[in-house]
């Protein structure tokens, strides 16, 4: 942890000393207070599967705080995802539907979908780089319309030649699991809660949010606000990941410089001001991330640091710093271990 925690901020050194042109991020130099450990940065590419790298990111560093190191094979989960979709419309049972298939989703349908179909080891199972999910998707969709003959068989020999072929065990420690096996011995179905916090349900009671991508409609703890900004600081100090789903579509999001921040005017953040931008789609469903750490900059301001899944093309190497106000703006969803 201490070498990893030494090379990130190395990195952050080394990007901070090269010229850049001025903005309001400039000056905010923001420091570590601490950050959980991680596996290595990974990218989710094209695909709009950040729900399964931020939930398995989580869960990874949930084993690295306990000293059992796992790297999970996002693309097996994505893989599995896929295969279902093409099955139920290949048998007339849509669970979504008769929709296009996708790779959207949200938190709690990545912990469904290990326990039904298991993990991988990210060594054992992962994309060629000219891997494109959303093609991969898109012709699924074409062969399982009801017209070819396409059969189940037909599903798996095309995942295979276009995904990899997939393992039928797991190899680990000198011992063989079978891949449902493995995913129990590393996150059983009730580990994690998901949570929200919205005024149009009550609280303390379980609701399935109303976004489009909660396609296996699951339900959520409803919180006060304040109760759900405590349950993510007391996670972090109490060594346990959190999973965030939020809007990563506001302005204040520097993605680049690595930050993301609400202005002023937006100052305070209110129940009554989340449920109206919920309801008037301002807060958008947009992005899953694992929180594993906190900041502050020079004027004592709080920030959560982030392991994001787009690669490390930004100031931070492929980490970033959500702010306290932001994150009690622009949070959907959290999944905590309570």
């Amino acid at each position: 942890m201490k070498r990893l925690l030494s090379l990130c901020l190395l990195v952050i050194l080394l990007i901070g000393c090269k010229s850049r042109k001025q903005d309001n991020y400039e000056n905010r130099n923001i420091k570590v207070d601490f950050m959980l450990p991680t596996t290595p940065i990974k990218d989710q590419g094209a695909s709009s599967s950040c729900w399964i790298y931020g939930m398995l990111a989580t869960i990874e560093t949930e084993h690295l705080v306990q000293g059992d190191s796992v790297n999970l094979s996002a693309d097996y989960v994505i893989r599995m995802y896929l295969r279902e979709q093409a099955m139920q419309r290949l048998y007339g049972k849509h669970k979504f539907g008769n929709k296009d298939i996708g790779t959207r989703g949200m938190m709690p349908m990545t912990i469904d979908l290990i326990n039904t179909y298991g993990l991988q080891h990210e060594d054992a199972f992962h994309r060629d780089e000219h891997t494109n999910y959303n093609v991969i998707a898109r012709k699924l969709s074409q062969l399982t319309n009801g017209i070819s003959d396409f059969t189940l068989k037909d599903i798996d020999d095309y995942l295979d030649k276009s995904i990899a072929c997939s393992p039928k065990q797991v190899f680990m420690y000198g011992a063989i699991y079978t891949p449902q096996e493995f995913a129990h011995s590393v996150c059983s179905d009730n580990e994690y809660t998901p949570i929200t916090s919205f005024m149009h349900h009550p609280f303390n009671e379980r609701f399935p949010l109303e976004v489009p991508d909660n396609k296996y409609h699951s339900t959520y703890l409803n919180v006060p606000l304040d109760k759900m900004m405590r349950l993510i600081e007391e996670s972090l100090h109490h060594h346990h990941p959190v999973c965030w789903e939020g809007d990563v579509s506001e302005k204040g999001f520097n993605w680049q410089e690595g930050i993301a921040d609400i202005d002023a005017s937006d100052l305070p953040i209110t129940p009554e001001k989340r449920q109206k931008a919920f309801e008037h789609h301002t807060t958008t469903d947009d992005h899953v991330m694992a929180i594993i750490g906190m900041g502050h900059d020079a004027k004592g301001k709080k920030y959560f640091l982030c392991k994001n899944s787009w690669g490390k093309s930004n100031r931070y190497g492929g980490f970033i710093f959500l702010s306290y106000d932001y994150v009690k703006y622009k949070t959907i969803a959290l999944m905590v271990k309570i």
